[in-house]
């Protein structure tokens, strides 16, 4: 569909404070951003800066101090509790750099337990596709000791994706991987954007992870720094390199 994409999350003013007085900390600080349907967004910046709280506060799994985050149209800061699990649960999709896998069951398993839990019927022609998506036809009866660890991240990732979820928060999915595996992932979440349609936000602090993205943001001292569209590796470092040094960028918003 033709058109501009609506915004599958967004945060509006967001700003989360920990401790007070002098010592308050600022991690993120009146951000507003947009994460667009069926795009892939890398969140950049230097150590510190505020990208894995932007990212927690946006999925849900922390709370604001001000300012507003939604997931669709919904505005998290209204849900109870109860209701703000049931919506991580049936909308959003998580991948971390832990895979968080069962032991006990096999990756088909394991890819369909968030349905198993949320008490749905998995439609098995879909967890089949996704599972072949992700390279792990010949896998889906192993068990997580019997994978290795790029093969359990591409089972994390299916099941992040198997539940069709509005969107999917990626926290540094590559960062206790090899590199080659880790471009296997990559490529993986770039095909769930591309031929499935998925949304993705990703965390990331190497280069060549964010430019696998469509979108890449930049944040500085807790404030949204810049963005860049269609990044390559080059181009992500030339951004960092100059937040590091501290140097004004074209475009800069703060």
């Amino acid at each position: 569909m033709m058109g501009e994409r609506r915004a599958a999350a967004r945060a509006v003013g967001a700003t989360k404070v920990y401790g007070s007085g002098a010592a308050e900390v600022r991690a993120i600080d009146d951000v507003s951003v947009e994460f667009a349907s069926g795009r892939f967004t890398a969140i950049m910046g230097p150590s510190g800066a505020g990208k894995s709280t932007l990212m927690h506060c946006v999925a849900g799994l922390d709370t604001l101090s001000s300012g507003q985050v939604f997931i669709g149209e919904i505005e998290l800061g209204t849900l109870s509790d109860r209701r703000l699990t049931v919506l991580r649960r049936e909308r959003v999709g998580f991948v971390f750099q832990s895979f968080n896998l069962l032991p006990s069951l096999s990756a088909a398993e394991n890819v369909a337990l968030p349905m198993t839990l949320a008490g749905t019927r998995p439609d098995p022609d879909w967890i089949e596709h996704v599972i072949d998506t992700v390279g792990l036809g010949d896998r889906r009866g192993h068990r997580p000791a019997e994978l290795s660890g790029g093969q359990q991240q591409r089972v994390a990732v299916a099941r992040a994706l198997a539940a069709r979820p509005d969107i999917v928060f990626a926290d540094e999915p590559t960062g206790n991987l090899d590199s080659r595996t880790g471009a296997q992932i990559l490529a993986f979440l770039r095909t769930a954007v591309s031929e499935l349609d998925q949304t993705i936000v990703m965390v990331t602090h190497d280069p060549v992870a964010a430019g696998y993205a469509d979108t890449a943001i930049f944040l500085a001292d807790g404030g949204l720094s810049d963005r860049v569209e269609a990044p390559t590796a080059r181009t992500v470092l030339d951004h960092m390199s100059a937040l590091d040094a501290g140097a004004d960028l074209p475009g800069r918003a703060r």
